[in-house]
């Protein structure tokens, strides 16, 4: 961004920045506290599963079996390790998250504007702060155009407060958000010697809700540890009855309660989340809070600003129209010498350090067209600034020689209210006005005045104005926009359009941009006058929504959300904040975005390219039916397990202790990566970005999600207890019934974890997904089974044996037919579809 700084305004030469530093350090309170590898490590030493472990080990050393006390060591280290590894990838990924997050300041040293990390802020800076960026630090104006600041986090007052160089009150102070204008700033105050930074560093630590996935998994879990303590003491009790050995009905309860407990699940969701998030991240996705990601997926309606959203923000100027020769003329045209009046004064209505594109534009055309530039020599002495409804500013200059210059500019109604122009001439100029904004242009007025007196009105309208013409501007929809929104309709979603422009230029650029409207656009001032019912009724309808101020925003989409919708909310600019805090998803625009659009925001579109909105849905998708998936595994191959472990024992089988928690924890080792790792690198399914967005209320513990999970563990369930009735009734020993069992249970298990890939495709589409981690997952688990089957020591340690081919195949074939049914009922239900249904949308009626 380029700044036409006064020269006087030089900062900090590389030397004073030195002393700075060593005077009073960086620009930075102190941090978040950091999870060290050693806490993080004991935190998982006092997970339920690890206490469990460490307490079974310690039964084995008690009685002398050390092989096993062994194993259960090296399966703490691995479950640890396991444990630590995906803790330490999320850590990871959020980490970068934060660093990504930090803001950049815009600073004035050795006579050169640069951007440096706010950390990086140093006492004695000139800091340059304008409107929609949060100030990082205290200090004093020194120079401003049209600058007021919101003071509400300091003072609780919600109005924002003029501030110069000239008022009574210059200072300006760190957490405040500017409103409007631009200021220089030097900097006092740093750190926690900031007015912020005395009142406490909690401010800086807010609490994050948890989502409603979370809160139903982390009850889940909690419910499930409670059962396992129940169900452990009920079969402590039972086995020391029927066998009165202390020591083996304790392992026996503990086995049990190993096999309960779905530690899997929260290791699951925090992976997938934090995981999500950074790989959003590498993709121009900032993500500011990871829970986010699972609420991507539901979005139903994207509400969305116009300028710098949808359009390209650039802010050309397109046209002028001269009032005096009656004619309009194109930007090649500019040079024309009828036009000089009109360019010279609408440069002289903006700030001489414009922060506006517009403005900026203005300044731009007035120095490549003018033959001399006067800016150098005249003065502003008195400003009026942008205000009214609509609104209209007014500059005053003079130079030494006392001439004077009085330009105003602003919506074209408020210019044509305060010149002297008939009704007739009025309506001719809004016919034009209207024609501009047909083609989606945006049109202000610009006017002079000779006011000579000395003192000047209260108000400018009250000044004598001379219409000057208008100054006709085109920011085109971004390039890539009508493939967006081609994409965002056939996922399923809304589109609604919340601008502060008019109805014909908003109009105009949502039929360039794609945009289905089939109704009028509705106002803002309409908008507060309805009632909750009559709104809901109207945001069904309506599609394009014009002069929306904040609370209009905010109201409209509140409403959205009252309606059952989940609500994206785009938006870069300071008026976009309320609605963007309140929308279940704020999404702010990296470059062009303010500060306090981002600070509103929960994410961050780092390059404005609003096609990686489509990337964070498709990734919330990807990743909800991801969780869905390895949640639904771990249930149904957890029941198996239970089962097994407590049926034997209750019916009085011949062989009651077919598991021990050698085998249970075995298996723990093989299910915790397949679920948490293997399930993650899950791609998106075809058809995915198809289907309608499902409801929030939709998680994996209603009932029809845990119908499938159970169904499908209770066939594992039979098929393993008919291997071990077969064996039984074959005259097999407990050590070869135990390793029927086993193994039927392990080629269960690589078979359930192939189904579960999809809820809707077969096993053979599934495989075709580019997902490297499942072969080598399930290759391990094969060559482990057949290393504990077949190599002696290890067959010894697990108390099973080798087993013959026809055992083999019997167990191969059993696994098969008690997973495999899914595929068969997965096909039926896409033989019912119709025709022209995709087998993506009617993933729920699969589950």
């Amino acid at each position: 961004m380029n700044y036409n700084i006064p020269p006087q305004y030089t900062g900090l030469t590389q030397e004073q920045l030195e002393h700075s530093r060593k005077t009073y350090g960086y620009n930075q309170v102190s941090s978040i506290k950091k999870i060290s590898w050693y806490s993080m490590l004991l935190a998982i030493l006092k997970e339920p599963m690890t206490l469990l472990l460490i307490a079974v080990t310690l039964i084995y050393l008690m009685v002398g079996n050390y092989s096993e006390a062994i194993f259960m060591s090296f399966a703490i280290i691995a479950v640890s390790s396991i444990s630590f590894y995906q803790d330490n990838r999320s850590k990871k990924a959020l980490e970068a998250l934060e660093q990504l997050n930090e803001p950049l300041s815009t600073v004035i040293r050795d006579s050169v504007v640069i951007k440096i990390p706010t950390n990086e802020l140093a006492v004695g800076d000139l800091y340059i702060i304008e409107e929609g960026k949060m100030i990082n630090a205290d200090g004093e104006i020194v120079y401003s155009n049209d600058f007021s600041v919101n003071e509400s986090s300091l003072t609780g007052e919600s109005y924002s407060v003029f501030k110069s160089s000239e008022t009574e009150d210059k200072n300006v102070y760190s957490g405040t958000m500017v409103v409007s204008g631009l200021a220089i700033m030097k900097v006092h105050q740093i750190s926690k010697h900031t007015k912020i930074g005395k009142i406490g560093e909690s401010l800086h630590a807010i609490k994050e809700e948890q989502s409603p996935l979370q809160i139903q998994i982390t009850k889940f879990v909690k419910g499930m540890a409670s059962i396992g303590i129940i169900v452990f003491l009920l079969v402590w009790a039972f086995s020391f009855w029927q066998s009165r050995s202390f020591i083996e009905s304790l392992l026996t309860g503990l086995t049990l309660a190993m096999s309960i407990l779905p530690e899997e699940i929260p290791v699951a969701f925090t992976t997938f989340m934090a995981l999500g998030a950074w790989k959003l991240m590498r993709q121009g996705v900032l993500i500011k809070r990871s829970s986010v990601v699972e609420t991507l997926g539901s979005t139903t309606v994207i509400c969305t600003d116009k300028t710098g959203t949808i359009t390209q923000n650039s802010m050309g100027l397109k046209l002028l129209f001269d009032y005096q020769s009656n004619k309009i003329f194109a930007d090649h045209e500019f040079d024309a010498v009828q036009l000089a009046d009109l360019i010279q004064y609408a440069m002289w209505s903006s700030e001489p350090v414009p922060f506006d594109p517009m403005e900026k534009t203005l300044h731009q055309i007035y120095t490549v067209t003018q033959v001399s530039d006067f800016r150098k020599d005249f003065q502003m002495i008195h400003e009026y600034p942008l205000e009214g409804k609509p609104p209209m500013m007014t500059h005053i200059f003079e130079n030494s020689l006392k001439e004077r210059i009085i330009a105003a500019k602003g919506a074209p109604e408020a210019i044509l209210a305060v010149c002297n122009l008939s009704e007739q001439q009025k309506n001719r100029l809004r016919q034009e006005i209207s024609n501009f904004g047909k083609q989606g242009y945006r049109v202000l007025g610009v006017a002079k005045s000779d006011y000579m007196e000395s003192t000047f009105p209260e108000n400018q309208q009250d000044l004598p104005f001379e219409f000057l013409g208008f100054t006709v501007f085109y920011d085109p929809p971004k390039n890539n926009i009508q493939q967006v929104f081609k994409k965002i309709y056939a996922a399923g979603i809304k589109v609604k359009v919340i601008t502060g422009d008019n109805s014909d230029t908003t109009s105009a650029i949502a039929q360039q941009a794609g945009i289905i409207n089939h109704t009028a656009a509705v106002n803002g001032s309409e908008i507060i006058s309805y009632t909750e019912e009559e709104l809901k009724l109207l945001s069904r309808k309506t599609t394009l929504f014009t002069r929306m101020f904040p609370e209009a925003k905010l109201t409209l989409v509140n409403t959205f959300k009252k309606d059952g919708e989940v609500v994206a909310m785009l938006g870069d600019g300071v008026n976009d904040a309320p609605a963007l805090k309140a929308a279940n998803i704020g999404v702010a625009m990296g470059i062009k975005g303010t500060e306090i659009a981002k600070a509103a925001a929960s994410l961050v579109i780092t390059n404005d390219d609003l096609e990686k909105l489509i990337t964070g849905i498709e990734a919330g998708r990807r990743i909800y039916t991801n969780i869905k998936k390895a949640i639904q595994y771990i249930i149904s191959i957890h029941i198996p397990i239970i089962l097994t472990v407590s049926l034997p024992l209750f019916f009085g089988w011949i062989y009651p202790n077919i598991f021990t928690p050698i085998h249970v924890i075995f298996l723990e080792l093989i299910m915790g990566p397949i679920c948490s790792i293997v399930y993650e690198n899950e791609p998106l399914e075809k058809n995915t970005m198809l289907q309608k967005p499902r409801e929030m209320s939709d998680t994996f513990l209603s009932w029809k999600e845990l119908k499938s999970s159970i169904i499908q563990g209770l066939a594992i369930t039979l098929g393993i207890l008919f291997a071990y009735q077969w064996a039984v009734t074959g005259g097999s020993d407990e050590v070869t019934t135990r390793s029927i069992v086993f193994s039927t249970l392990v080629f269960a298990n690589v078979f359930l974890s192939l189904v579960n890939r999809s809820f809707v495709y077969s096993v053979l589409e599934s495989l075709k997904n580019n997902n490297k981690l499942f072969p080598i997952f399930l290759s391990a688990s094969l060559v482990l089974l057949l290393a504990i089957l077949y190599i002696p020591a290890f067959a010894s340690f697990f108390q099973v044996r080798a087993i013959n081919f026809q055992e083999l195949i019997v167990c191969l074939f059993l696994a098969f037919v008690s997973v495999m049914w899914v595929e068969l009922y997965k096909w039926v239900k896409r033989k019912k579809m119709p025709m022209n249904g995709s087998p993506a949308s009617q993933e729920q009626e699969v589950k």
